[in-house]
């Protein structure tokens, strides 16, 4: 049996177990307790189980499962006919250098905080599954993104545990000596050194820089710090490091991109190193520009530009003074660089501009994005037309075996080989749907549900020992906690996300008796979870955070809206697979492209949103519902007032009576045929693998 545990602990120091069920599931068993108190994380999870229990463990059916899944691990590693093999062979020689702040691979490796990192986590394992040699670069976060918890007014707070590198799935990276591989950028007149772990990723690999090692001065060790955390100081001080030091770890490493990939603008600085070792190359200066755009490419995110990173020309020259000194770079010349009007070199420095200066080839994230995107920074180029502005855009998507749950997982596969199959095309996903009773696919969804309403049970309950009250949900009190006040019978809405005041979380809430009238209703009820973080310094954010609190305590809805602290990737695929209906609501068009509602489609979930992001390339009329048709006011107040009035129509005109209403068998067969339509026209688009594919032959090959 020690091959068996050897074997286990294989799989744990590479996070393909992560989108594994069975993999996962062995864990599990281990220790289910342990395996929540530990967030998951089987790394840690082993230092709580000795040698010997695991060696006795193993000896029953448990060890033969866990050398079935090494088994497939190690198949899956080696696997050479692979989709980049075959289709684009450039790109397994030479690696997709991808950079970005942030990676929300799973719960239990705290690098993220919100959308961008997820989305980053499912390229990084879509990457991998198409045999792409992919390389992503990042910073290691000792307290990760906070931990979030709230007062008795329902205020947020933040606490920040510390995540130690013995307790996760990550290597120190060391040079050809076995000695730590040290690498150093230039801030302000200090020389910051950082050190680098690695971490597996399925066939990828993702480099964390970490600054906090006792060459540096004790306010440097701090820039890997937290997620986005500190002052505009701290901010740019974490930029360098990511770009800059990127660069540089890679040389180190011997590693030559075939491409570098810019996910936002946070690591644009990796474009000046580019350009500072074309230059003390010898290189012309606009040959080295040139040089520079043919290796870049740049993803945008962010649909306004408040938004986008801006540095001011004091903190630029008190930052990169020693930097340039260095490379021969002259500072106006920088700032024009960064520049939103070229001919005024005193303004701000904005690091998305730096990004499409030095890029062959931008995009957005969905096509309405790509258009706001196209109109935002027309003139940078000159055009007169915004239609000859050159980013495209390429529609975010998810990892559908990561947001599959084992339940979903199961359930699939009885139907069919894997969820590639499944996702592969809409002809495919028709003919494996054709296969499934509307009996089997209410079960799954009744199944689904129960295990959301369980989870949210003990997590409620957790939340309030640790709080020693029980008065955050009155109707989960010590005389009464053991009764759930959330039903699988009753039709159930999810709202989790960034509470960025533009997403309107409290917007349902906007007139109080008619959403008790829709909640209440005495035959066809209504139940509604939430769940998201405020940014630690948004308090409009938090006041969202607060209101909808206070409304979930009111006598009307107690029980019926519930909001769940400390959202994250654990929390988001209980949520994503068990309600009914996934509401998005922000102010069109705010969201770049979202994808959380993405998620929903493969647990049979359905789509109720405003026509912003992906949705409006997605809706087709009968595989969710819009909030409108896209109308825009400009005035907020009045735009507001338009989308409650039209949630509240579709809720209770067409969400609601279509859920209800059942044939002679009790099932409802068009709320089925909608989640049908859903599947064969969302997952089989709206993933990464097709995402990723784009990316590869689109933009890191140039091919059209």
């Amino acid at each position: 049996m020690r091959k068996t545990v050897s074997s286990c602990k294989e799989i744990t120091r590479n996070l393909w177990w992560s989108w594994d069920t069975e993999a996962k599931e062995i864990f599990r068993e281990l220790s289910p307790i342990l395996w929540e108190r530990v967030n998951h994380n089987p790394v840690e999870l082993l230092r709580h189980i000795s040698n010997d229990e695991l060696q006795a463990r193993f000896q029953c059916t448990l060890g033969e499962k866990t050398e079935r899944v090494a088994a497939r691990f190690r198949s899956y590693m080696a696997e050479t006919d692979t989709w980049a093999a075959r289709n684009t062979p450039e790109l397994v020689k030479n690696p997709v250098a991808y950079f970005c702040a942030e990676f929300g691979i799973h719960e239990s490796v705290r690098i993220y905080s919100g959308g961008l990192g997820v989305l980053a986590g499912d390229h990084i394992k879509s990457a991998s599954d198409l045999g792409i040699n992919f390389v992503g670069v990042t910073l290691f976060y000792k307290e990760g993104y906070f931990r979030q918890y709230l007062n008795h007014d329902g205020w947020q707070l933040e606490d920040y545990p510390l995540q130690y590198p013995e307790c996760l799935p990550i290597e120190k990276v060391t040079g050809p000596d076995g000695k730590d591989l040290i690498i150093s950028v230039s801030i302000a007149q200090s020389e910051v050194f950082a050190q680098a772990w690695r971490l597996k990723v399925g066939r990828a690999t993702l480099y964390l820089l970490d600054t906090n090692i006792p060459a540096n001065e004790s306010h440097y060790r701090d820039i890997c710090c937290r997620v986005y955390g500190g002052d505009q100081n701290m901010r740019i001080n974490q930029e360098i490091v990511l770009g800059i030091g990127g660069v540089r770890l890679l040389d180190a490493l011997g590693i030559t991109p075939a491409v570098y990939h810019m996910n936002e603008g946070h690591s644009a600085f990796l474009t000046l190193e580019l350009l500072s070792k074309e230059l003390a190359a010898g290189t012309p200066m606009e040959d080295a520009r040139q040089k520079v755009r043919s290796r870049c490419v740049f993803t945008t995110h962010t649909p306004v530009p408040a938004g986008h990173d801006r540095f001011s020309r004091d903190m630029m020259h008190y930052t990169f003074d020693h930097y340039l000194s260095q490379n021969g770079i002259d500072f106006d010349d920088l700032m024009l660089l960064g520049a939103e009007d070229r001919s005024n070199p005193y303004g701000l420095f904005t690091m998305t501009v730096l990004a499409l200066n030095f890029s062959r080839a931008a995009n957005g994230v969905s096509k309405l994005h790509g258009e706001v995107s196209r109109q935002m920074w027309k003139t940078l180029y000159g055009v007169e037309s915004e239609a000859d502005v050159p980013i495209g855009h390429i529609t975010n998507g998810v990892h559908a075996q990561s947001w599959a749950t084992p339940t979903t997982d199961r359930f699939w596969r009885r139907f069919t080989d894997s969820l590639d199959t499944l996702t592969g095309s809409q002809k495919a996903a028709e003919e494996i749907l054709s296969r499934v009773p509307d009996e089997d696919l209410w079960c799954l969804r009744f199944h689904l549900k129960r295990n959301l309403i369980d989870f949210i049970h003990r997590y409620l309950a957790n939340q309030l020992f640790h709080q020693h009250t029980y008065s955050m949900y009155p109707e989960y009190d010590s005389s009464r906690l053991a009764k759930n006040t959330l039903s699988p019978d009753v039709l159930t809405i999810g709202f989790a996300r960034r509470f960025a005041t533009y997403k309107r979380a409290p917007l349902v809430f906007r007139d109080l008796d008619r959403l008790n009238r829709i909640i209440n209703h005495p035959t066809m009820p209504v139940q509604i979870v939430f769940a998201g973080k405020a940014h630690p310094h948004d308090d409009a954010g938090k006041e969202y955070i607060r209101q909808i609190v206070e409304h979930s305590r009111r006598p009307q809805f107690a029980g019926k809206t519930i909001f769940l602290e400390n959202y994250n990737l654990g929390v988001a695929k209980r949520m994503v697979s068990g309600v009914d209906v996934w509401l998005n609501n922000p102010v069109r068009p705010m969201e770049a492209s979202g994808t959380s509602g993405e998620k929903t489609v493969l647990n049979g979930g359905l789509n109720f949103s405003v026509l912003d992001g992906w949705w409006p390339e997605a809706y087709n009329g009968e595989n969710g519902w819009s909030i409108g048709n896209g109308e825009m006011f400009e005035n907020h107040e009045d735009q507001d007032r338009f989308d409650a009035e039209k949630l509240y129509d579709v809720l209770e005109h067409q969400i609601i009576p279509t859920f209800y209403e059942r044939d002679e068998n009790n099932l409802p067969v068009k709320w089925l045929r909608k989640v049908r339509n859903a599947i064969a026209t969302i997952a089989t688009v709206y993933n990464t693998h097709r995402m990723v594919k784009e990316y590869a032959v689109k933009y890191y090959l140039n091919r059209d």
